[in-house]
This record gives C-alpha cells, structure tokens and sequence, in this order.
C-alpha cells in the first residue's frame, strides 16, 4: 500500500505526447489502462475490454478507482469472463439481494454478501503477484490522502476501492480505514504513468452524469419468489424488509426532494465531476474512451447488457484515435 504525494507523480514529457505520431518505427510501448469510476455505469469497462483485445491492444498495466477495480482487478486476475457473467445475471431482485442492509450506524449497506460474492472468485489473488500489474484507489478516511493499492489481498483492495461514504461501510486495510477512490482521483492517469505507462488511454463513464441516483424497484409479490436458482452469487431477501426500507433512504420524495442516500449520492457526483475536471486537466491522458449513458442511472447493475454494449460502442469510436498515435508493433501484438 502506498500513499504517494502530488510530488512524486510522475509528468508525461513531450516525447510520450509525441510517441508513435507520424512513424511507422517500431518501439517498445508499455500502454496503461486507467479506469474510472462510476457505480453501475462501470460496467462499460468490460465492453471497452473486449474491444481493446479485440483489436490488439493488451494493457501492460491498470489503475482503476471504484467500479473501475472492480473490472480491472478482475481482468488482471484472468477474471474477465466471470465478471462479465456475474454483470449480465444481475436482475432487479438479485440487485437488491446483493444490499444486505448495515445497522451499525457506519454505513447504509453492509456489503457482506459483495464481499462474499468476490472473495468466491478472487480469494488467494495478491495483487503483487496478478500478471498484469494493478493498481486499486482508495481514499483514508480522515486525512482524505491518497492511497494506491499495490500489494495484499485484491478483494480487499477492491472493496476498499468502491466504498462510497455513507453507503457502504469503510474498509480497514492495515492500519489505514479507506473509503472510495473516487474522492481523489477518479480516472487515474497519474497512477498509471507511475506504474511505468508511457501511452495512457483513459476511460470516463461519468462525462454525462446528471447526478441523480435512482432506486431499483420491483413489486414485493414478484421479490419474495424463491431466490435459489442455482447460479452463483444468488442469496435469498426479505422483499417486505427491502419495500420498506429502502426506498426510505434512495428514492425521491413526492416534491422531489432528495431524500438521505440520494442527497448523499448526489453531493459525492458533483464533487467527483469536479475533482475528474481538475485531475485531467493537470495530467491529460494520451487518449481518452468517453461513454455516454445519459439514461444510466448509479445503481442501474441490472442493465448490464445495455451498459456493457455502451463501452464496446464508445471503445470503437476511440480506436482511430488511439492507433494514429500508438506504434505499429503495439498494433499488431
């Protein structure tokens, strides 16, 4: 675990912005993967994966803030595939399976059952020994620092990665209690160019966040059917518990004033767009992946076909782009 300072951040010299501009010469480039954060809208980043291997383009290395380690954890872990068929059997009811409601007073969700659902895929993983390096962002609760995780258990690092103040209780890591890396560095470019990158290719799933949040809502009748299927992650909930209460704590008022978890959710959104706004432009990334979602809301995780589709569409929009600047051997790996 590192908590590094503005001053070690590593700054991108006019050669990088140059390299492969106008020049078949083949060089040696190391491309990094920053991926952002974005709650549901997250998993655009397994459609602009695809694309990206697709066509040739295997990141040396990943930084990902929130649901951007959760996909890049998992794709560095060799856990793509799983991710991706967790992400398209979520249905509403599944989703709401998954909040397993927290009355200790830190945090609305517990995230028992999410800590559950990845330690079944990724316990045993270190992240110093993953394949592709990685790196997860989180943020210290207190000293609001910056923290990159680069060693320990990935799950840990994940879940401390996604932690969204208010809704999801911190996780202690070491000696530090962390939260969302999304308050300090939502798409990490300066992690990856640390990491070694010399071409960083962002991706932004957030560019068109209206900062509302939604509820998911389903009829009780059609929540209380039996939950046991059989496929992985599936837990049974208690739909009177979740009609309920949740709605409570998410859902908008008659007069559309917000209510706790989406006053909460709300706030942390614009201050995310601003932190993103000031982090790009001190430290632009070489290209960048932009998708847009306008009808996406936070915890839409059940449309996830329609969201993956959305990062696959923008990752083909941004190809040119990025193979006018990148080397011919990279092309062709």
């Amino acid at each position: 675990m590192t908590a590094p300072n503005q001053s070690v951040f590593s700054a991108q010299s006019s050669a990088d912005r140059d390299l492969g501009k106008g020049s078949s010469a083949k060089r040696n480039v190391k491309i990094g993967l920053a991926l952002g954060a974005g709650a549901a809208r997250g998993w655009a980043h397994i459609g602009v994966l695809r694309e990206l291997l697709a066509n040739g383009l295997y990141p040396d290395v990943i930084a990902g803030t929130s649901m951007g380690a959760v996909v890049g954890g998992c794709y560095a872990a060799g856990k793509l595939d799983q991710i991706e068929v967790f992400a398209r059997s979520l249905t509403r009811r599944r989703v709401f399976t998954l909040m397993d409601l927290s009355f200790t007073g830190g945090s609305l969700i517990a995230g028992e059952r999410l800590k559950a659902a990845l330690e079944r895929e990724l316990s045993g993983f270190l992240i110093e020994q993953l394949e592709t390096p990685f790196a997860a962002i989180a943020t210290e609760v207190g000293t609001g620092h910056e923290v990159w995780l680069q060693r320990g258990s990935l799950s840990l690092a994940i879940r401390a990665s996604y932690a969204l103040p208010g809704i999801f209780e911190p996780v202690r890591v070491a000696d530090r209690w962390l939260f969302d890396g999304a308050l300090v560095n939502p798409v990490p470019v300066t992690v990856c160019r640390a990491l070694g990158a010399d071409f960083v290719i962002a991706v932004n799933v957030t560019a068109d966040m209206m900062y509302r949040a939604g509820v998911i809502r389903d009829a009780a009748a059609d929540m209380s059917k039996s939950g046991t299927s059989g496929k992985p992650y599936d837990q049974r909930a208690d739909a009177s518990l979740i009609e309920r209460i949740l709605p409570k704590y998410f859902d908008r008022r008659s007069d559309e004033a917000p209510n706790v978890g989406s006053a909460m959710i709300d706030a942390f959104n614009i201050i995310q767009d601003r932190i993103l706004r000031s982090r790009l432009a001190g430290d632009p990334p070489d290209a960048i992946i932009t998708a847009h979602m306008e009808d996406v809301g936070m915890f839409d995780f059940h449309r996830a076909e329609k969201i993956i589709e959305i990062g696959h569409l923008a990752a083909t929009r941004a190809l040119p782009n990025i193979f006018s600047y990148l080397p011919i051997s990279h092309q062709a790996r």
